[in-house]
């Protein structure tokens, strides 16, 4: 059975960090562009950042660029997020996602792949 599955996330005080995890089971990432994706109550789900299979390319939105980094660590089968710097506009929940084909700039655009995780909360409030 193909699972990916988000941790990490939580409640944080504005400014503050948090770093998501994706760990694929059942299949490997290495053959996948993976993304992570945000949908906040009552809104679309959006691209956040999605990074090519070997991590040589990187996709962010432009409310995103400069405080989050995304990173793979085929060995472990994990892409990361790092999210500094938090808004309480940054409140949503966070998805990853799998792509096995295409440009990662048409994944987070398009918002567009294969396997999808269930989401993990991420709550910015003073």
């Amino acid at each position: 059975q193909l699972q990916l599955v988000e941790s990490g996330g939580g409640l944080v005080q504005p400014g503050g960090s948090l770093r998501l995890s994706c760990t694929a089971s059942g299949f490997t990432l290495d053959y996948y562009n993976i993304g992570w994706f945000r949908q906040a109550p009552g809104k679309e789900r959006d691209g956040v950042s999605c990074i090519s299979r070997s991590g040589g390319s990187t996709n962010y939105a432009d409310s995103v660029k400069g405080r989050f980094t995304i990173s793979r660590d085929n060995a472990k089968n994990t892409v990361y997020l790092q999210m500094n710097s938090l808004k309480p506009e940054d409140t949503a929940i966070y998805y990853c996602a799998a792509a096995p084909i295409g440009t990662v700039q048409a994944m987070c655009v398009n918002v567009r792949a294969s396997y999808w995780g269930q989401g993990t909360q991420v709550t910015v409030s003073s």
